[in-house]
């Protein structure tokens, strides 16, 4: 059976309708598309720990017996060789909008941006000015920035509110709302998308977005994650990179929530994905994340492993042998 007849045959038993439709229903759901993309996520990170690192991995119930263990809020247990102790692994994805959230469409963000997480920029010379090092890049790579995008460009309710409020005195940021004040809210929008795409061409900004619930088993006081609800956290850097790229991180090492020292930030900064001339993609990390898992998994401590006798482990398989044409 051909992986096509397969598709075909679990469509029509799983969902009652042709693969046409499922087709249709997924390519008009972006909620079931990122869904999708995160259990694709999940899946390839599996396989990468089994495959190259030769782990044992298991997935996590998601619906337990009983109140769910604290610790175990990750994806997958995984441990190195039969006599290992077992840890957990959780898996993310990055944040997908952080350009447009940072306002790098308009130069003024693009350069504080830049400044202020400089140390993640591969060729910045530390010893040297920032802010004119920042520029040159900026005039290099993004010429439209001194020509066609020198105006600022702003938010449609920004830019509604600002201007029922506007200050008595002319200024520069009256002046250039004012001069966009007659243009809809769908041609603002394609402005800033046109200048996203064009600033992503070069830069993209990997940034995490750990947002949870706060209920009674979870033992959080805030809606992120406890640092020692997992032991290792992963992120799939592919919505701003050109394959599925995992980068790992121990979640005591980074840095804690203001909020609560027990706690992750909502939003870490993890690096830039940045273009070259020639098209290649290059990273520019923190020194809090890495893409060599064993390098990460090396710096977890044993008193921090989870008991097996309180594992409860997800064997459900929605795929049966019939479907995959063994019945």
């Amino acid at each position: 059976m051909t992986i096509l007849e397969k598709l075909t045959r679990f469509v029509r038993d799983l969902f009652k309708t042709s693969l046409e439709i499922f087709y249709e229903a997924l390519r008009h759901s972006p909620n079931a598309q990122g869904y999708i993309g995160g259990s694709i996520s999940e899946l390839l990170l599996k396989k990468k720990l089994e495959e190259e690192f030769s782990f044992e991995v298991k997935r996590i119930r998601e619906k337990w017996e009983g109140r769910k263990h604290a610790q175990h809020h990750g994806d997958f247990y995984i441990r190195e060789t039969a006599t290992s102790p077992w840890f957990v692994i959780e898996a993310k994805g990055v944040k997908s909008n952080s350009e447009k959230w940072h306002k790098l469409y308009n130069f003024k963000g693009l350069k504080s941006f830049m400044i202020n997480n400089a140390e993640l920029l591969p060729w910045v010379d530390q010893s040297a000015s920032l802010e004119d090092q920042i520029i040159s890049w900026i005039r290099t790579n993004l010429p439209k920035y001194e020509r066609e995008y020198l105006t600022d460009l702003y938010d449609y309710e920004e830019m509604q509110k600002y201007l029922k409020n506007k200050p008595k005195g002319i200024t520069e940021k009256r002046r250039q709302m004012e001069s966009l004040q007659d243009l809809s809210r769908d041609q603002i929008s394609q402005m800033i998308d046109e200048r996203l795409n064009y600033v992503m061409s070069k830069i993209k900004v990997l940034e995490t977005h750990f947002v949870s619930g706060t209920s009674g088993s979870s033992d959080r006081t805030q809606a992120t994650p406890r640092k020692d609800e997992f032991n290792i956290i992963c992120i799939d850097i592919v919505l701003r990179y050109n394959d599925h790229k995992f980068l790992f991180a121990n979640p005591k090492q980074l840095d804690s929530s203001e909020d609560d020292p027990n706690h992750l930030k909502q939003n870490y900064i993890v690096g830039f994905v940045l273009t070259d001339q020639s098209g290649r993609e290059l990273l520019g990390l923190s020194d809090e994340w890495s893409d060599d898992f064993m390098e990460v998994y090396q710096t977890l401590d044993e008193d921090d492993s989870i008991g097996e006798e309180d594992m409860q482990v997800d064997t459900r398989f929605k795929v049966s042998n019939e479907l995959d044409g063994e019945g």
